[in-house]
């Protein structure tokens, strides 16, 4: 089955249609997934600050991370059902816009990294991460790109609405 087909499918939905005929819905759906994606990155960002040394040094990161995960969890989750919400609008129009498909790119590379680091750098997190003790080159590094790509997710995410085509109808 062709891919196009399944995404106009997407777009003859209920839902679909009433996210993108509707002169208030979309923009409400779009403004809680921004609010959703800045508190994503806005707490990524202060566990990363901590490991590039910094922000929060006199705190713990493994006491950091508890205490700050279950939001990015969270706002992870509304980003994605409000990002689902929006993408159906639109699904072909999104699926072929090329920061769209940049921003999933950055989005998968942010998840590999965040992957990577608990498998290797975060394993001893107990011992490292304590206050005041110098954190690993490698976590410093998990870190930085773990930033890097979050911006990238962001800036590719706001340039699909300039370059963005409107649906078509029909």
């Amino acid at each position: 089955m062709d891919l196009d087909v399944i995404l106009r499918a997407l777009e003859a939905t209920a839902i679909a249609t009433e996210v993108r005929e509707n002169d208030l819905l979309f923009p409400w759906v779009e403004a809680v997934h921004v609010l959703a994606i800045t508190l994503v990155v806005g707490s990524i960002a202060i566990v990363d600050l901590r490991l590039l040394g910094l922000a929060s040094l006199d705190r713990a990161l493994s006491r950091l991370t508890a205490d700050v995960l279950p939001c990015t969890w969270a706002a992870f989750g509304v980003a994605v059902i409000s990002g689902a919400l929006l993408f159906s609008s639109n699904a072909t129009g999104y699926a072929h816009n090329t920061q769209f498909q940049v921003k999933f790119v950055f989005l998968a590379l942010a998840g590999v990294n965040m992957a990577i680091f608990h498998l290797f750098a975060g394993r001893d997190i107990e011992r490292w991460g304590a206050a005041l003790l110098a954190t690993p080159l490698r976590a410093r590094v998990a870190g930085a790109v773990s930033l890097l790509f979050w911006i990238m997710v962001v800036a590719a995410g706001r340039w699909v609405g300039f370059t963005l085509m409107p649906a078509v109808p029909g």
